[in-house]
């Protein structure tokens, strides 16, 4: 018997968001038709699936939750499914799954069983934040998280602006929501005047918000609050 695919489906950036807006019709008819899932999420997975038009009552659905807690023998079981033929759904919290998110792991363990992987179309922050930003999308390089211990953020960020300057390579990188706002503070204090940086947050929100503009200019912009929305942040010169 052949296996099964792992179908890596996007999820919308905000649950405000209607799935047909930022979902085409075949990635959605594809959703439909599957009944297992690998969700980061349980509760958020249901919402979305439910949202987004699935058939099968909620409650017969199965999802495989991963995370921290997520044992390295139940990871290999949620594959069981696709090694016995039937499709199955791989969905992040937001966005891409496998891009900034724990559920690259399954990808990962879907190659070594053979296991054929399809990824869908859909919104991904980090893309549309590069394609808003006006920088360099020829040559880019993603940090994810930067250090939470403050000496070593500002490390980084050092880092972060020589590179951008020296190879012309946009530096992007994501902070947990509630630390936007002192993330953006050291920016302004640690890179210089000259440095562009664009703030994307909210992305397909209809509060979404996106700016470029040089340091020395942001020193002078009145910030919308950005406490607790999903943002992007990108440094290019």
């Amino acid at each position: 018997m052949s296996s099964g695919k792992l179908y890596l489906i996007p999820v919308t950036l905000g649950e405000e968001t209607a799935p047909e807006w930022v979902l085409p019709p075949s990635a959605l008819e594809v959703m439909r038709k599957l009944k297992t899932f690998i969700v980061e999420d349980e509760k958020s997975a249901r919402r979305f699936l439910k949202k987004a038009g699935t058939p099968f009552p909620i409650s017969e659905l199965i999802l495989h939750p991963i995370g921290k807690h997520t044992s390295e023998y139940e990871t290999h079981r949620y594959l069981d499914a696709a090694l016995a033929g039937e499709d199955i759904g791989l969905l992040s919290e937001a966005g891409c799954p496998g891009v900034a998110d724990p559920g690259a792991e399954m990808v990962r363990l879907a190659h070594q069983k053979d296991i054929r992987v399809v990824p869908l179309t859909g919104p991904s922050s980090l893309l549309l934040a590069l394609m808003a930003s006006g920088m360099n999308g020829q040559s880019f390089c993603f940090h994810g998280y930067l250090p939470i211990d403050k000496s070593e953020r500002q490390r980084a960020i050092r880092a972060l602006e020589r590179d951008a300057h020296q190879r012309n390579e946009t530096q992007f990188f994501i902070e947990t929501p509630y630390r936007n706002k002192q993330v953006i503070e050291e920016l302004f204090t640690f890179c210089s005047s000259e440095t562009r940086l664009c703030i994307a947050c909210d992305l397909t929100l209809e509060t979404e918000y996106v700016r470029t503009q040089t340091i020395a200019k942001w020193k002078h912009t009145t910030l919308p609050d950005l406490h607790k929305r999903p943002a992007v942040f990108l440094l290019g010169r």
